[in-house]
């Protein structure tokens, strides 16, 4: 079995359909989608009916969920920008979208941990807002339920990881389709250098083990950049075109 694995895409369209076109390449038997869909100030309506043309099998997003749930003045620009161009029905077929999936083959697909959207599985923030690898004990503990899986699929943090927790499951976490660093956070200046590409990640079983190819694609970057800068996010261009706010 080949299984492609994508997440936040974050209604970056160029970067998605870089992301598809590559997929159709590489003899996918799957594709899982581990949310944070639409949020940004790009394409959320364009990339919400390319998503949902798919149908794929997608977990909700904490993003996801709080375009429907949380009101106005506690969403971010980004946030407000992506629920304005939405429909209510679109808001809410978001956040019907189930928070946890279980795959063939021993496969748990989530956001963030198996029990919390908002909270990243594999690193650990520090007060300057940069993350770093988990602890062991602080893994083990967001590790406890699991439902039997051996593989366990996660997002959230926007960064590529493969684990093996020893006795446990091998964790793989495919960063960021779309978003490379947040534009609209405090510390977003002061995060480390990353680079603008799309990310996804293709997992191939093999005699009952599991490889992973992280993958990092180049695309029109300077599309989203100039679409954020037009949109009114001069902070969030930064981030598209060099991976960093500037």
């Amino acid at each position: 079995m080949r299984l492609a694995v994508i997440s936040d895409v974050h209604g970056n369209l160029p970067a998605l359909e870089a992301v598809l076109a590559d997929i159709a390449t590489r003899g996918i038997d799957a594709t899982v989608n581990l949310g944070d869909c639409v949020t940004s100030p790009l394409w959320p309506q364009e990339t919400f009916a390319l998503l949902q043309s798919l149908a794929l099998p997608t977990v909700r997003g904490n993003h996801d969920r709080w375009i429907e749930e949380w009101p106005e003045e506690k969403l971010s620009p980004a946030g407000r920008f992506a629920r304005a161009a939405l429909t209510a029905e679109q808001r809410r077929m978001l956040h019907a979208l189930p928070p946890r999936l279980t795959l063939e083959q021993g496969i748990l697909a989530v956001h963030g941990t198996p029990d919390d959207d908002s909270s990243c599985l594999l690193e650990e923030m520090l007060d300057d807002g940069r993350y770093v690898p988990a602890r062991r004990d602080v893994l083990a503990s967001r590790l406890v339920n699991l439902g039997g899986a051996t593989l366990v699929l996660c997002g959230h943090s926007h960064r590529q990881a493969v684990v093996q927790v020893p006795r446990g499951p091998l964790v793989v976490n495919p960063g960021s389709v779309g978003c490379p660093v947040f534009g609209d956070i405090p510390v977003a200046a002061q995060l480390e250098y990353r680079s603008p590409h799309a990310r996804y990640a293709v997992l191939t079983e093999r005699r009952g083990h599991w490889q992973v190819e992280q993958l990092a694609l180049t695309y029109d970057w300077d599309r989203a950049a100039a679409r954020a800068a037009g949109n009114g996010f001069p902070h969030w261009a930064s981030a598209y075109a060099s991976g960093a706010v500037l």
